[in-house]
């Protein structure tokens, strides 16, 4: 993939939750000379001028449509790239569609990530192979992750405490309703609770409700 051409690459990052953002903040820390994050923004709109937007689909309460539309028409994002685990087709002609400029895997590794940013930065629409269900790249982060729940646990987990049903949870993740019934078995026998109440509550607790949050400079950032 082709290096960039004017320095560094500035990059905002959008997702709902703090923890989710700073996780991919900290994964760019030993590229400073190639990425720099500009700002973080959970729930909040874009508000520097950056090369690139990376859109965390993270636990998102509504389809990423929408979103990922704003994002696109933003004049201060110039482009605007999706990191998910999620490579459903429909999803990925979505974003493409609603003018994303890549689609990229929360498998990479950091310097996997880099050069495909870079690469975006470039003019490339850049989508990457469908991943098997492998382990998130290391260093990211989400809610729950310290109580052992896997980043798919937590994003249902989130799903819920913001009021979804199952059903919904399961159009939101593109999985089956038996599928989403499993987890959430797996994920009441981890925190220790018998209903959805308890379960909403724990996640209330323990950092399961969106942020509202927007930090600039991240780190000396533009």
């Amino acid at each position: 993939m082709p290096p960039p051409q004017d320095g560094p690459i500035t990059v905002a990052l959008v997702d709902d939750y703090d923890v989710v953002v700073m996780g991919v903040a900290n994964m760019f820390d030993r590229y400073r000379d190639r990425v720099v994050v500009a700002e973080l923004d959970t729930t909040m709109p874009v508000d520097d001028t950056v090369d690139i937007v990376l859109y965390d689909s993270f636990a998102q309460p509504e389809s990423d449509h929408h979103e990922i539309g704003v994002l696109v028409a933003n004049p201060r994002a110039h482009r605007v790239v999706v990191y998910t685990w999620n490579f459903h087709p429909d999803l990925i002609a979505s974003a493409k569609k609603h003018g994303a400029h890549g689609y990229l895997s929360k498998t990479l590794p950091a310097r996997d990530l880099v050069a495909a940013l870079e690469a975006v930065h470039a003019g490339e629409l850049v989508v990457s192979d469908p991943p098997l269900r492998a382990r998130s790249a290391p260093g990211l982060d989400w809610p729950g992750r310290g109580e052992g729940l896997s980043d798919r646990e937590s994003e249902i987990l989130a799903l819920i405490t913001q009021g979804k049903n199952n059903a919904e949870v399961a159009q939101l993740t593109y999985l089956s309703p038996n599928t989403v019934k499993s987890y959430i078995r797996s994920i009441y026998r981890k925190i220790d609770v018998g209903s959805r109440t308890q379960a909403v509550l724990w996640g209330v607790k323990h950092g399961f409700t969106p942020d509202h949050n927007r930090i600039e400079h991240w780190k000396g950032g533009p």
